[in-house]
């Protein structure tokens, strides 16, 4: 059988707050680090977001294709996710491979995707 431990009432002390300065700074320096100057980590995670946007499309065609509309009275409207995933899409490839210098201000998403009636 163990022995209980004994219950102590001391509170954990505060860090010294020159402690906390140089964790800080080591916090800093870790994120300017890890910063790359060449955009190269940044290019293969909006290449990751490209597959993975063409993965949740296939994934919203297979579920417009299980989907029956005549059902309920809203329905999903996959046309509009469609539009919205091609154009946020379409920004991220345009900012991959610039055909200008300067990127151009996208259309704005609808973030509406409850219609109801018939289908378009």
């Amino acid at each position: 059988m163990r022995k209980p431990r004994p219950v102590t009432t001391e509170r954990p002390t505060k860090p010294d707050p020159s402690k906390r300065l140089v964790m800080l700074v080591a916090g800093l320096a870790v994120c300017w680090s890890a910063h790359p100057s060449d955009n190269a980590l940044e290019n293969a995670q909006l290449a990751l977001l490209v597959r993975q946007l063409n993965q949740l499309e296939r994934t919203a065609l297979d579920a417009q294709k299980l989907s029956d509309t005549n059902a309920h009275r809203y329905h999903f409207d996959y046309a509009r996710l469609t539009a919205d995933l091609a154009r946020i899409r379409g920004g991220i490839e345009d900012y991959l491979s610039p055909p200008r210098a300067q990127p151009r201000d996208p259309d704005e998403l609808s973030g509406q995707y409850r219609a109801s009636g018939e289908p378009k």
